[in-house]
């Protein structure tokens, strides 16, 4: 490649002068003589550093890679594994088990060995079982239709529990403004024990649902392995939903409990977290305290956690079958109530498995992801850290200023996970400047469709690590598309199917195309056999066209591109369903509570991304009544009040555009990709 870099160049950039007259003839060398994606390489790890502005950074990436032909090489790689981490990785070693050079030769295993790829990974695991299974999956029903683990009997919280693991660290926390604490696999096993314990002492039976909506702190861990240790199913509800989102969760899962907290600290602000549940009507309630102790007036019948929790911390866990619920988590469909699905005892295999494979947990590694027990990634991340004998570390703030950043190289993360948005705020605010963030392994990144550069800049924050970009849903249990530290990594994209499963992206015809709507060919363990609340074959197997080799396909909703040089790029929802923030919602669940103003007539919610990618905006289209004189900014501003009370603060409005009428088909559907398509031309 020809030279390019001058000295002018990289102080423009913010590089010294002595620095930048050195780099412009080490990178000009480089440049002569490597090929693209090696000299970048060599750049990254030996010459750039995360103290050198993001701007330098973001110009050698261009300029390595200016003459790269991404349509025939794909999107050009700003990491690739070394040998060192080719070997060393989980994938690298069980590839060398098998006399494998290739991963494509190995993915094409695991799906063409299902029952094989599972076997050794539970065996890998370490998975305890009270009776053992007569056959990894019965088919008897049809892949649609599959029992994994027939005849077993066992509760995957004993898993989370290897003796050999007992004086471990198991949780790393910190509370905004305080000091970095931990727990040992002893310590909150002992914690969900007493848990457990006091559920029985409460009247609690197994098979039981009872929520949790509260931050997901060390109590908040405990009280979910001992729900699960009693043989009932946890309702995970985000702490940030409205009373009337509460109630629909409690009553899909039919709750008979709720734990949640008196407030949820701010700074020097208290948020009121009871407050919302008991507007919410839930059954008894089980309160928290922020601080020292709840002072709230509870209602009758309901009990503080100090009154609650009893001392005993020996349990003998409940024995469950396969199929049973463990948790009852929430992803909206394009009507209605949001679908209910129940998370089984095997579900965490495909979080543990995923974890093992896509993000390389060994023992010793130190997991972040700021979430809650709302979202799948909650539980993903108890079940990821604890059967992978790693830490999980949680930090009780809003994690998008520098006391979240600071936790995360004080508490030795080695694997972080975040949604776009985060990092996008990160990026925007400079919080991770002077920070060390060396020993990060990888990030990982999920929730949203994701900005390049963002993830360039995330990437280039740790000295170059890998961005797992991993895609899935509740009713996956994990991911479907993801990335793996033996294959290389491009900002945005992703790499492979999931080790264990295949995908099929189908135009609107229902033929093989590079970019269209992707389906996941099952059986895998994770993917979800049932709803509380709908048909689960119609919502994922009904109408479905077959695969090019007569395969079943099942339904998941989301657009995929396929790109050159084995990679893949998400365009977000092709159905009806929405991801703002994190979390889905669907059209309609938005535009009930819109259609409830009085000066409304009816109203189209949309999702678009933003210009170079990112966190999905938030665009309604509404017809007004003929008899309102309400002007748009003033219509904003109440359709935002109206979601904040009664769906999520976090859901902002970017953009009311007020219509006519909404454009619909012969059928009266409204056609929102119309709207989708003439919104995304507007902007710039």
């Amino acid at each position: 490649m020809t030279a390019k870099i001058n000295v002018a160049e990289l102080t423009e950039r913010g590089c010294a002068a002595a620095k930048a007259e050195k780099l412009t003839s080490q990178v000009n060398g480089l440049l002569r003589e490597l090929p693209a994606a090696q000299c970048w390489q060599k750049i990254s790890k030996e010459l750039l550093t995360p103290a050198d502005s993001f701007e330098l950074h973001r110009f050698f990436f261009e300029t390595v890679y200016a003459e790269w032909q991404a349509e025939k090489s794909g999107p050009p790689p700003a990491w690739l594994p070394s040998e060192r981490e080719l070997q060393q990785s989980n994938i690298g070693r069980m590839m060398q088990e098998k006399g494998m050079a290739s991963y494509t030769d190995f993915h094409k295993w695991s799906v063409e060995n299902r029952e094989t790829f599972w076997q050794e990974l539970i065996d890998k695991l370490g998975i305890d079982f009270d009776a053992s299974y007569n056959s990894i999956v019965d088919l008897s029903g049809g892949v649609d239709a599959p029992q994994w683990l027939p005849g077993a009997k066992f509760n995957i919280a004993r898993s989370c529990f290897p003796e050999a693991q007992k004086n471990e660290v198991a949780i790393v926390y910190k509370a905004e403004g305080g000091a970095i604490q931990k727990m040992s696999y002893d310590a909150l096993d002992r914690l969900s024990n007493r848990v457990a314990n006091s559920l029985v002492q409460a009247g609690f039976k197994a098979g039981d649902a009872i929520a949790i909506d509260m931050l997901m702190t060390v109590e908040a861990v405990a009280i979910y392995l001992g729900i699960v240790k009693a043989g009932c199913a946890v309702i995970g509800i985000a702490d940030s939903f409205a009373p009337d989102e509460i109630a629909t969760r409690l009553r899909i899962g039919k709750a008979k409990g709720i734990f949640t907290q008196d407030f949820i600290l701010r700074g020097s602000k208290s948020l009121p977290m009871y407050e919302k549940v008991t507007k919410a009507e839930a059954p008894r309630a089980i309160v928290l305290p922020a601080k020292d102790k709840v002072t709230l007036e509870l209602r009758s019948g309901d009990i503080s956690w100090k009154d609650f929790l009893v001392n005993n911390e020996v349990f003998d866990l409940v024995p469950a079958d396969p199929h049973n619920a463990t948790n009852i988590l929430f992803s909206s469909g394009t009507t209605g109530d949001p679908k209910a699905i129940p998370w089984t005892q095997t579900t965490p295999l495909k979080c543990g498995v995923d974890a093992y494979l896509h993000h390389d947990i060994q023992p010793g590694d130190v997991l972040a992801w700021p979430t809650s027990l709302g979202w799948m990634m909650g539980p993903w991340l108890i079940y990821a850290a604890l059967l992978n004998k790693a830490s999980m570390a949680l930090y009780y703030g809003v994690p998008t200023g520098k006391e979240f950043a600071q936790f995360v190289q004080d508490a030795k993360i080695t694997m972080l996970g975040v949604v776009p948005s985060l990092v996008k705020a990160w990026k925007n605010s400079g919080c991770l400047k002077g920070l060390d963030w060396s020993g990060i392994k990888i990030f990982s990144s999920t929730g949203e469709c994701s900005n390049a550069e963002d993830m360039l800049f995330l990437m280039a924050s740790a000295g170059y690590k890998p961005v797992i970009e991993y895609c899935g849903g509740t009713e996956i249990g994990g991911g479907y598309i993801t990335g793996t530290v033996v294959q290389p990594a491009s900002p945005a994209t992703f790499s492979t199917a999931s080790l264990g499963l295949d995908l099929q992206i189908l135009d609107e015809a229902g033929k093989p195309a590079d970019n269209g709507e992707v389906f996941v060919v099952p059986p895998s363990i994770g993917l979800s056999t049932e709803l509380l609340n709908r048909d689960h074959h119609e919502v994922y197997y009904n109408g479905t066209p077959t695969g090019p080799h007569g395969e079943v396909l099942r339904r998941h909703g989301d657009q995929m591109e396929r790109l050159a040089g084995g990679f893949f790029r998400a365009h977000g929802r092709a159905d009806d369903t929405m991801n703002l923030g994190g979390i889905k919602i669907s059209s309609a669940e938005i535009e009930r509570v819109l259609n409830s103003l009085p000066e409304v007539h009816e109203t189209a919610a949309i999702a678009v991304p933003p210009k170079g990618g990112g966190p999905s905006l938030l665009v309604i289209y509404t017809v007004t009544k003929p008899d309102s004189d309400v002007n748009k900014e003033e219509l904003k501003g109440k359709m935002q009040q109206v979601i904040k009370s009664h769906l999520n603060p976090l859901f902002k409005i970017h953009e009311a555009v007020l219509i006519e009428a909404l454009p619909r088909t012969a059928s009266n559907k409204v056609m929102r990709r119309v709207l989708r398509a003439e919104f995304v031309k507007t902007i710039k």
